[in-house]
């Protein structure tokens, strides 16, 4: 274990200095870095300053990276009141599941202080679910279930090997992301950061915790959830759900929020049908 750590140490020491690339990973870079292309994205963020000061200012508080400013670039322009052929709307094209399921109200969703706040949490639950922000982008454009589904037919966790699952418009969307990250000169951070997280996979998921031990998958959920709505929408025995989170009842109960356990199996299905769940929840709730 003391020689795992050491190796790893100076993995990491010549990732940072460049020394260290991943073969396949390569095809993570920008692929349109024109002038023209460079000359678009700066120019829409020098039009933006002011929203584009206070969505970096957001993002630092929280503790995220400057760079993901250029999610709202892609994703809107920095324009507010856009809204998309889907029903996206504002700034962060937020769909009415995705802002309700952080509270944010439909009509809030081109507010551009509540919007960026939302979309800042919304972004450091992702980041610390996937750990790069590579995934964090697709899953911010396709949704978490599209996500776990992906790498359950891939049978890997790593972007390189399971985006072709993935929807179209979300790989281009990754793309457009990377191109917007060259533009700024805040790529090399991005594919780092990834690159680290690939690292961190191969050194620490052998063994030690109940997800790798039993093949669980975890994520987020509030006290709002219902355990045996969950079980029913999930065709599950309650008790199952219990056994494969042991506390959660008095997690929720004293501290409102959870880690969540499933099967690998069955993490896709309740991502997919988590706002409905919720939603079922909190009806019976009444």
């Amino acid at each position: 274990m003391e020689m795992k750590i050491i190796f790893k140490n100076i993995l990491t020491g010549l990732l940072l200095m460049g020394t260290v690339t991943f073969a396949n990973a390569q095809f993570l870079e920008a692929s349109d870095t024109s002038e023209g292309s460079v000359r678009k994205y700066k120019s829409i963020i020098n039009a933006n300053k002011d929203i584009v000061d206070f969505i970096e200012y957001s993002l630092v508080q929280k503790g995220l990276p400057r760079h993901l400013r250029n999610l709202a670039l892609i994703e809107s322009h920095f324009n507010r009141n856009i809204t998309s052929g889907a029903g996206a709307v504002g700034v962060w094209q937020f769909m009415t599941a995705h802002a309700n399921q952080y509270g944010l109200s439909e009509q809030n969703r081109n507010d551009l202080y509540k919007s960026t706040k939302t979309a800042v949490i919304s972004l450091a639950n992702l980041y610390k679910k996937y750990n790069n922000w590579v995934t964090v982008v697709a899953a911010y454009n396709c949704g978490e279930g599209n996500i776990a589904k992906a790498m359950q037919a891939a049978g890997s966790s790593q972007y390189h090997e399971f985006y072709k699952y993935l929807p179209g418009e979300t790989i281009n969307h990754v793309k457009k992301y990377l191109n917007a990250c060259y533009a700024t000169g805040e790529l090399p951070s991005v594919l780092s950061n990834y690159n680290s997280s690939r690292m961190n996979t191969v050194f620490f998921t052998e063994g030690g915790n109940r997800k790798n031990d039993e093949s669980l998958s975890e994520t987020d959920i509030n006290a709002g959830f219902n355990l045996n709505i969950i079980a029913e929408e999930l065709k599950v025995d309650v008790d199952k759900i219990l056994a494969w989170n042991p506390g959660i009842e008095q997690e929720l109960e004293k501290k409102g929020e959870s880690t969540f356990y499933l099967p690998m199996d069955l993490m896709p299905d309740f991502l997919l049908r988590k706002n409905k769940i919720l939603s079922r929840s909190i009806k019976q709730a009444r």
